[in-house]
C-alpha cells in the first residue's frame, strides 16, 4: 500500500487504542477518566454518606465529599448505586441496566488493537481487513458511544428529581474521549481503504509492452492479446 496512505493510517488507529484504553480502564482505576458525573453540592446522601458529587465509571462508580475523600464501589460489570436528598424526602436509583452496556468499552478496544496490528502490515489482502477491522471498532465505539449518552441523560432526568439537591449533570472526559476515538476509527478505515484502492489503481495502470514492428508501430493482434 502507499506509504503516504499507510503511516497516517497506522497514526489514526494508534492514536485510537491509547484514548480507548484509558476510557475502557476508567474508574475506580483513573480517577478522572469517567464517562458522566454529577454535582450535588453536598446535599445528597449516598450509602448514608453526605457527598458533593458522584462520578460514573465503566467499572464502578466514585463519590467525593466536601473534604475531598474519594470512595468508590467495589468494579464489577454493571452495578447500581441509590441517590437521596438529605432529607430523605426523595430517593433515585441508577440500575445496573445503565451501566452494564458501558463493557463495551474494551470489546471496541481489543478490536482497535487487532485492526493496529493489520495496518502494519503491506499485504494487500491483510489490509483490507484491517480497513473493515477499523470500521467494526468504530462500529463498536459508536455503540459504547450511545450507551454513554443514555447513562448521562438517565442520570441528568434522575437528578433532576431530587429537587432538595439543586445538583447539576455534566459530561466527564471519558465521555468525550470516546467520541474522539471513534472519529480516528473512522478516518483511519477510510485512510487504509482509499490507499488499497490507490494500490489497486497504480497497479492496474501499468500496461505490458510488446516490440514493435518494422513500421514502429504494435502489431495490431498483440493489442489484444491477454496477459
Amino acid at each position: 500500500m502507499s506509504r503516504m496512505f499507510c503511516i497516517p493510517g497506522i497514526i489514526f488507529l494508534f492514536c485510537a487504542f491509547v484514548l480507548s484504553i484509558l476510557v475502557s480502564i476508567s474508574l475506580p482505576f483513573l480517577p478522572a477518566l469517567d464517562i458522566a458525573r454529577a454535582h450535588m453540592n453536598g446535599n445528597a446522601l449516598i450509602n448514608g454518606d453526605t457527598v458533593n458529587e458522584i462520578r460514573f465509571g465503566v467499572w464502578a462508580e466514585c463519590t467525593y465529599k466536601d473534604d475531598g475523600s474519594r470512595i468508590c464501589g467495589d468494579a464489577g460489570h454493571g452495578y447500581s448505586t441509590s441517590i437521596s436528598d438529605t432529607n430523605k424526602d426523595a430517593n433515585v436509583i441508577i440500575a445496573s441496566s445503565w451501566t452494564r452496556g458501558l463493557a463495551v468499552h474494551p470489546v471496541a478496544t481489543a478490536v482497535t488493537f487487532i485492526a493496529l496490528l493489520f495496518s502494519f502490515s503491506s499485504h494487500v489482502t491483510v489490509t483490507l481487513i484491517a480497513s473493515i477491522l477499523s470500521f467494526l471498532a468504530a462500529l463498536l465505539t459508536l455503540i459504547a458511544f450511545a450507551i454513554d449518552i443514555a447513562l448521562y441523560a438517565f442520570l441528568h432526568h434522575e437528578i433532576g428529581k431530587l429537587s432538595a439537591v439543586e445538583g447539576n449533570t455534566d459530561t466527564a472526559p471519558g465521555f468525550w474521549l470516546t467520541f474522539v476515538s471513534l472519529i480516528l476509527l473512522l478516518l483511519a478505515g477510510c485512510t487504509v481503504c482509499f490507499g488499497r484502492r490507490r494500490d489497486r489503481m497504480s497497479g492496474a495502470s501499468a500496461y505490458p509492452s510488446y516490440p514493435m514492428s518494422s513500421t514502429g508501430k504494435t502489431p495490431f493482434w498483440k493489442r489484444f492479446r491477454r496477459n
